[in-house]
């Protein structure tokens, strides 16, 4: 008897110090209540939890439950409950949506965490014409089960992990224990271990603290919301990083050509997919290279350019006060300005209000000779080029990296350009993504998603 009460003695200290852990928190619940001569208690958050999930699997069978020893029964046989042995995370749990549960001198965990965001929703970022539509959610959960659906093999290894020391986000690691680098995901994991920060929700942020290097440009991991991308990697034996609370997955290790292939390319027959390709990389070369050509051959080398077009840009420069440096500076950041504020503008009026103000603004300082009007034709093919490298993050280096070479192109001329594409040639072949070089032609083999996709109700073998 003295045993028992101690117990329950023990207990209400921790419910108190529960209480004074919790004191700011007015959505903390503490319902307590007799129960055949037991004295039981419930411990949740209201906002995370789901009311009607703990009406229905705890109160319920409480209630139809004659004896004591049939409702723990009840309890331990839910999928997501446990019992607590350790009383020193018990803040955690209640903070990751669990009910504490005290009865019979026990303390158990239920998970009775509210469902938000679990629907897909359209492929807003990495758009495809013939492929799949739907995109991830925002749920850890439901995101596994699309990529289970999709990729139905024995061999698929799902391990998760928390980050953040306040946020305590949860992410699963995924990768096919056939195909994956062990390398890799040691490094991976190692990588993860050493994430000190307080807050993580999204997997940009996720891919920032994990590069190798703390201050970089180009992304080595990419980072993608389509399940058919996602699937597609796992079967060439690279590593996925799924994350709550956002629909866009890491994919890791990523090399170059990768944020360049387009999904619509595995759905494309061969010569359109060639050529689809083809148009990508000229407009890479376009939007890289085409301001900082133009201030070298207006400026330095007009020369290698033929007699008649060379007088074609000098005539069209006759009115414009100022070199050819300011003139693409101005129409450059003037482009950024209104790819910046598309973004920031609601979705309703923020594409007619950068198309109209693009125009007005072209026309504008073409009349006024603060441009010319050649510059107006080099500006659209640079933004439009830009605009064709498919992954994102890829897009946002590429525009940072222009700036340097016009600096060098007005420094130097076209030797200033050469020179800072042999340097960036050289920083790529010296980038590695995890352990991979960042140059590398091919990760994998694409014979695997024919496999996978032949025996979908299997293993691979």
């Amino acid at each position: 008897m003295e045993g028992g009460k101690h117990k329950l003695r023990s207990q209400l200290a921790v419910i108190n110090a529960l209480k004074q852990e919790f004191e700011g928190a007015k959505d903390l619940i503490i319902h307590s209540f007799e129960y055949y001569e037991q004295q039981i208690c419930l411990i949740y958050l209201q906002d995370l939890c789901d009311a009607d999930k703990i009406k229905t699997d705890i109160i319920q069978p409480l209630m139809l439950c004659d004896k004591e020893s049939k409702f723990l029964l009840h309890i331990l046989s839910l999928s997501n409950c446990e019992s607590i042995q350790n009383k020193r995370y018990l803040g955690e749990y209640i903070i990751s949506g669990n009910v504490l549960i005290f009865i019979s001198n026990g303390i158990y965990a239920f998970n009775a965490i509210r469902a938000m965001n679990t629907e897909s929703v359209e492929s807003a970022v990495e758009t495809s014409v013939q492929g799949p539509q739907k995109a991830f959610s925002h749920d850890l959960s439901t995101n596994i089960a699309i990529i289970r659906k999709r990729y139905p093999s024995n061999k698929l290894s799902i391990e998760y992990q928390t980050v953040g020391t306040i946020s305590k986000t949860n992410i699963a690691i995924l990768y096919d224990s056939n195909y994956a680098d062990k390398k890799v995901i040691d490094e991976l994991k190692s990588r993860l271990k050493r994430v000190k920060m307080d807050v993580i929700q999204a997997a940009g942020q996720l891919e920032r603290i994990l590069s190798d290097k703390k201050i970089h440009l180009f992304p080595t991991m990419m980072i993608t919301e389509r399940p058919d991308r996602t699937v597609s990697n796992l079967a060439q034996g690279k590593v996925i990083i799924a994350m709550d609370g956002t629909p866009f997955t890491l994919i890791t290790p990523s090399v170059f050509f990768d944020f360049i292939a387009s999904m619509d390319d595995l759905y494309h027959s061969f010569w359109i997919k060639k050529l689809l390709q083809s148009i990508r990389y000229i407009a890479l070369i376009i939007t890289l290279v085409l301001p900082a050509f133009y201030i070298a051959i207006t400026s330095y080398n007009p020369e290698i350019l033929r007699s008649q077009l060379t007088l074609t840009i000098a005539g069209s420069r006759a009115g414009v006060p100022y070199p050819s440096f300011f003139e693409v500076l101005f129409m450059m950041l003037a482009v950024e300005m209104l790819i910046e504020a598309s973004i920031r503008l609601p979705r309703v009026i923020g594409p007619t209000a950068t198309t109209v103000g693009g125009l007005i603004l072209g026309q504008a300082a073409q009349q006024a000779q603060l441009v010319s009007s050649i510059m107006i034709i080099i500006t659209a093919f640079v933004a439009i080029s830009n605009f064709t490298i498919p992954i994102s993050a890829m897009s946002f280096s590429i525009r940072c990296i222009r700036y340097p070479l016009i600096i060098l192109a007005t420094l130097f001329g076209l030797v200033g350009l050469v020179g800072g594409m042999l340097v960036l040639i050289c920083y790529f072949a010296n980038k590695r993504s995890f352990g991979t070089p960042f140059l590398a032609i091919e990760w994998g083999s694409s014979d695997k998603i024919e496999t996978i996709t032949e025996n979908p109700k299997g293993g691979q073998s």
